[in-house]
């Protein structure tokens, strides 16, 4: 049985320090994560590896990563991701951390992604709530803004997993003392960065150059995906595309039929000369973005603004037209056959998993050494 691995250990943490009457201390300080070679160790004692069935939402994925949603993949087993800045100011980001408590009792983290901005958001008052509602574990993603919000939140014993799109970054995050790293390849949804660097490659990458736990992102969408995230090193699997498609999704059933009836060439990147990639539903307002970019001289962002303003990306999974705005989604639309729900999809995304790890180990012949 797969087990997962940042709950077992959560749990642990807990346990100890019951044991030790740390009541002094906030319920995350003391939590720190094994290390590689001792999970390794691990796993080849036991048939089945420790991981994080981790659910996300990137800054793409504004108004997805919910209360019910979040709750729903944690009492399934995953790790249920809030959207920090989806609701729209610290006081109401509170409001919405005490909402999935009141649904679960599983760890869930709080997401800060940091993107360039005229007006950025009061990063530092979001962070502060996030201590304050004593969150076990955070996610951060996005570029030096970053760095000032992860200290705070390892001076508060946060576990900090920290999303990066390459390896020269995912090594800055960890010289700033995150405790897992996200890997994101190109083909993951939102924002894939400028490299280009598919997952199969960034994830091996990641094997040889990281010395801190990592999980993999972008393009995983069944057991096969995780199986082989897991043979590439990687702890476990950090999902977002499919999860907007459950049950628990509080997308309109429009959208959730959409991407059940897309392919996996139903996805465009957007942005792309103005050195802001992000991976979007190939539909109207995507295409008519694509092509004023690709004018000759291209397009200044305040052309297309009025096109890919959040508001209107809202309003695709409150109204369930496809073609309102543009929203964010992955090739794993391909793999998305029905809706189910959070609990159905964990489940059977690690029996797959499981199946094929013990029949990949037991094609491994080993010469005798007499």
């Amino acid at each position: 049985m797969i087990e997962t691995y940042l709950t077992r250990t959560l749990g642990q943490h807990e346990e100890r320090r019951r044991k030790e009457r740390r009541t002094h201390l906030s319920d995350t300080q003391a939590l720190r994560f094994r290390s590689s070679k001792e999970v390794s160790t691990e796993r080849q004692a036991s048939i089945g590896p420790t991981l994080l069935l981790s659910y996300s939402t990137d800054a793409g994925m504004m108004w997805v990563g919910l209360p019910k949603l979040v709750a729903a993949v944690s009492n399934a087993g995953g790790l249920g991701i809030l959207t920090g800045l989806t609701a729209g100011s610290p006081e109401k980001l509170r409001e919405s951390i005490r909402e999935v408590r009141k649904l679960t009792s599983k760890p869930f983290a709080v997401n800060l992604t940091f993107l360039p901005s005229i007006s950025p958001p009061p990063y530092g008052e979001y962070a502060q709530v996030i201590i304050d509602e004593g969150v076990k574990v955070a996610e951060t993603a996005g570029g030096p803004a970053a760095g000032p919000i992860i200290t705070m939140y390892k001076n508060a014993g946060i576990f900090v997993i920290h999303k990066c799109t390459s390896i020269r970054h995912a090594k800055s995050a960890a010289k700033l003392g995150v405790d897992m790293l996200s890997i994101d390849g190109l083909e993951c949804a939102g924002h894939p960065g400028e490299d280009d660097v598919g997952g199969l490659i960034l994830l091996a990458l990641a094997a040889k150059n990281l010395k801190i736990p990592y999980v993999a992102s972008g393009g995983i969408g069944n057991g096969r995906g995780l199986a082989a995230a897991i043979a590439l090193g990687a702890e476990g699997v950090n999902c977002g595309t499919l999860f907007m498609a459950t049950e628990e999704s509080y997308i309109h059933p429009n959208i959730k039929a959409a991407m059940v009836a897309a392919t996996e060439r139903d996805t465009t990147h957007i942005f792309r000369t103005l050195h802001n990639t992000a991976r979007v539903f190939k539909n109207k307002v995507a295409m008519e973005v694509v092509s004023k970019e690709r004018r000759p001289g291209g397009v200044e962002f305040p052309e297309i603004a009025p096109l890919v303003s959040g508001a209107r990306g809202k309003s695709v999974y409150e109204t369930g037209d496809v073609d309102a705005g543009v929203w964010s989604a992955s090739p794993v639309m391909g793999l998305i056959d029905e809706v189910v729900s959070c609990e159905a999809l964990l489940k059977k995304m690690e029996s797959e998993a499981e199946e094929i790890l013990l029949r990949g180990a037991s094609m491994v012949k080993r010469e005798s050494k007499l």
